[in-house]
């Protein structure tokens, strides 16, 4: 009987391992992403320079799982901020880099929750336009809330 809980205790471990791992999945590839800087009439601008692995993985669909971030009077239902990290830790509120974040349009608009969510669509990567983040999920659904 001790034997058995033993292996039910490091299978519901191993269990949430894997699981993590598959969270991470997508923004452990996204985080491969270094800078250079440019300059515009408006001063530095830090440009993503997108590794091999992040360059097979656009026009691809994936799944990103995260934290939506509610920006005052700025929320859409169907086109979020969706975060890596929780709100505390946040590009925008944190310590997260820009890697962390990406834009999210969704084909069906969806609730706010403050609980982690998992979209999936297709990966576009943006290192033209300032105004909008490197890494864009279109045609994206809600997976899991």
């Amino acid at each position: 009987m001790k034997k058995l809980r033993v292996i039910l205790v490091f299978g519901l471990i191993f269990s949430f391992l894997v699981a993590g791992a598959k969270a991470q999945g997508v923004w452990k590839s996204l985080s491969e992403v270094s800078y250079k800087i440019s300059e515009d009439q408006f001063g530095e601008l830090y440009v993503p320079v997108f590794s091999e692995n992040i360059k097979k993985l656009e026009g691809k669909e994936v799944e990103a799982d995260g934290y939506i971030i509610p920006f005052e009077g700025m929320f859409k239902p169907e086109h979020i901020i969706l975060s890596s990290l929780p709100l505390a830790e946040c590009f925008f509120c944190g310590s997260g880099g820009p890697e962390t974040v990406m834009e999210v349009m969704l084909s069906s608009p969806i609730k706010y929750t403050s609980k982690r969510v998992k979209v999936r669509g297709k990966l576009t990567l943006n290192a033209k336009d300032p105004e909008k983040l490197m890494y864009i999920l279109k045609d994206a659904r809600l997976i899991l809330e």
